[in-house]
């Protein structure tokens, strides 16, 4: 790999080309975290049983993101590069789960779907965020992280209307109980076409720098040879993390807590809140999931905008990325709040547009903090140990966390979950203040 100082500035178009395959990741992340709950319910899941559903995913994710990383980074092919391989070996298996995951027709066999889906999109997904990291010059990793979110911030607005989009062009958004209508599942075989395809055109479109030393990696490969070998050297990674890494912890802890909430809980919650319906069966809670999904994609819209606003921003000046972090996420958690108080439906589109403006910094600021501060060679495998934070939280979530906080602080009712997530984004925010490297903190 070049050294950081010998590699070249890239365009807006080259970047967007590398980064052009997370529309398709983010395709299956937004129909995953949209739908999946509106299914469990169709299957006949109760709504406190949701989050026991989801746990297989996140478990998945703490085993799979660093050792894939750790791969990634011992990995070189001269036609195929480094990231690349991971990239088409997720993108094959994540086209398949999406495409049959509403075709279940039991609880399951869709948690069963769900467990493979996360599983092959995060073998594609981190190998991305390192990729940015190892063609990117230190200057431009704030904004090469800032056009990925971009592209994330469409996939999630377009995945997340689809299946509205198909009920408006005629497609059943109904069926019979048990069985997932048609609309939802012509959106998830669309949405397995365009993660297929957007992730093969970043594979034509990219090359990748090779190793600065090729026979230091051969070696390094040979005296790590073997998987026990391979884990012992993660755990030494993990033991070793840097001090911004630990410090970003609880930032990303308190974030996907609550994004983890809301995809779990915003369609129960609203649909029953909002909209009064309960019946998974009838008319009207069939519509007010669609709707759900619109509104999930205000924020996938929103955070387009923002940060499209920030690669702007960040191709012109340097930003403290602590400061808009923390303000973003702060922003956001009023989003969430504010759903308990609204009375009418189209004032959730103001509540997850600021919901947006905290989605687009988690997707960019922690990868441009951490990239800053960790040795460009074992970037594959720090992003990959990265995710820990992302997936634990998920996981103490899923066996009982939002159920217990949310009940113990606020009460029974569901919509109580979207204030959970509102209070913990918020410390999530505040948590920023304890990011003290400003080789992390600021754009160089």
């Amino acid at each position: 790999m070049q050294a950081i100082e010998n590699k070249p500035r890239l365009s807006f178009w080259q970047i967007w080309n590398m980064s052009f395959g997370f529309l398709g990741i983010q395709f299956g992340f937004a129909l995953q975290g949209g739908f999946m709950s509106r299914i469990f319910q169709t299957l006949g899941a109760d709504k406190d049983a949701i989050p026991m559903l989801w746990i297989a995913a996140p478990l998945t994710g703490l085993l799979v993101q660093p050792i894939v990383g750790y791969l990634s980074d011992r990995t070189w092919h001269p036609r195929y590069g480094r990231r690349k391989p991971f990239f088409l070996i997720g993108a094959v298996l994540s086209t398949i789960a999406l495409f049959f995951a509403p075709y279940s027709s039991a609880l399951w066999m869709a948690a069963g779907a769900l467990w493979i889906l996360d599983a092959s999109i995060n073998i594609s997904m981190e190998p991305f965020r390192a990729l940015v990291a190892d063609k990117l010059p230190d200057s431009q990793r704030s904004y090469g992280f800032v056009v990925q979110t971009l592209i994330i911030g469409i996939g999630t607005w377009v995945a997340s209307n689809l299946p509205w989009f198909m009920t408006q062009l005629g497609v059943p958004n109904t069926a019979a109980p048990g069985v997932v209508p048609e609309s939802v599942k012509f959106a998830f075989a669309i949405g397995a076409v365009v993660l297929f395809s957007s992730i093969l055109y970043t594979i034509l479109t990219t090359d990748e720098y090779p190793p600065d030393d090729l026979e230091a990696l051969k070696k390094e490969n040979e005296e790590s040879k073997g998987f026990l070998n391979g884990l012992i050297e993660i755990f030494k990674n993990i033991s070793g993390m840097p001090k911004v890494m630990k410090q970003l912890g609880l930032v990303q802890f308190f974030s996907w807590f609550a994004f983890f909430t809301m995809w779990s809980f915003a369609t129960p919650a609203i649909t029953e809140h909002i909209f009064k319906a309960t019946d998974t069966t009838s008319q009207i809670y069939n519509d007010a999931a669609d709707s759900v999904g619109n509104y999930l994609g205000t924020y996938g819209l929103v955070s387009m905008f923002f940060a499209l606003i920030l690669a702007f921003v960040t191709s012109k000046v340097k930003i403290n990325r602590k400061l808009l972090h923390m303000v973003s996420l702060i922003a956001g958690g009023f989003g969430f709040i504010l759903i308990y108080y609204i009375s009418e439906p189209w004032m959730l589109h103001l509540c997850f547009a600021l919901v947006g403006i905290a989605w687009a910094s988690i997707l960019s600021m922690p990868y441009a903090m951490l990239s800053s501060a960790v040795n460009p060679k074992q970037m594959g495998v720090y992003m990959g140990i990265f995710n820990m934070f992302i997936v634990i939280p998920q996981i103490v979530a899923a066996l009982g966390g939002i159920n217990f906080l949310y009940k113990f602080l606020f009460g029974e009712e569901v919509i109580y979950t979207m204030v959970l997530a509102g209070c913990s984004l918020i410390v999530a925010g505040l948590s920023n203040l304890l990011i003290t490297n400003r080789n992390a903190t600021h754009d160089l």
